[in-house]
């Protein structure tokens, strides 16, 4: 009981926080994830409708193309994260010309989280009712107006959904990055705060990341009951 006591005042001592160190590796955290969330969006809205759109189309070039993206999507979704990273090290060091930083976690990042956020969009799709894709297609609509007209506004709430879940999951994503010397908090709360023992370091890279889930959370609840009109 002593000991614990002992953890806990220490944890909320702050006597070891240098709190510059907190709000740059704060930034860090925010500029990985909000930038990788941007380029997931991006690429898993892609990936996602191309799932949908082969996965009902009747054509067999179709169908094998469906099944070989859907091979690459549950490949990288099923491939955990830390070893991502580590896999990705020679073309992170292509691309970004360095594996570490903001800069060289990106990559990974975004790998990562797009085939996870494409099933999402995917799955949000197949919500959509067959009756309104049928009759929009039945006037001769080709594919880039059944997209933009029907697709996309019917699972926007789904699509807004998936997103804010797959950025909470890129926040977790950055801490553990950050153990390999990507920055940010989990970088402080490794590197600084466990190595050294500091757990008053700990704690604070802890509650600034909750919070950061909590924001995030809230922002995309907030808009996905604005978009939907059901």
């Amino acid at each position: 009981m002593d000991k614990f006591m002992n953890t806990l005042t220490d944890m909320l001592s702050m006597k070891n926080v240098v709190w510059s160190d907190v709000w740059t590796a704060t930034v860090e955290t925010l500029s990985m994830t909000f930038i990788s969330a941007i380029f997931t969006f991006i690429f898993g809205l892609i990936i996602g409708i191309i799932l949908f759109l082969t996965s009902r189309s009747k054509s067999k070039a179709a169908r094998v193309f469906y099944s070989i993206t859907a091979f690459i999507v549950n490949l990288f979704r099923a491939i955990p994260f830390i070893i991502l990273i580590l896999l990705l090290f020679p073309f992170t060091n292509l691309i970004m010309n360095t594996i570490s930083g903001v800069k060289g976690a990106l990559p990974a990042l975004i790998i990562g989280a797009a085939p996870f956020y494409a099933r999402l969009v995917e799955i949000g799709l197949k919500e959509i009712d067959k009756g309104v894709i049928e009759a929009v297609e039945s006037m001769g609509a080709n594919t880039w107006t059944l997209i933009k007209k029907v697709l996309i506004p019917e699972s926007l709430p789904a699509i807004i959904s998936g997103i804010t879940v797959t950025t909470i999951a890129l926040v977790g994503s950055t801490a553990i990055a950050g153990v390999i010397g990507a920055g940010g908090l989990g970088n402080l709360a490794y590197l600084v705060g466990f190595t050294r023992g500091q757990n008053d370091v700990i704690f604070v890279s802890t509650v600034i990341i909750l919070l950061i889930v909590f924001a995030i959370q809230f922002v995309g609840d907030f808009i996905t009951k604005k978009v939907d009109k059901r």
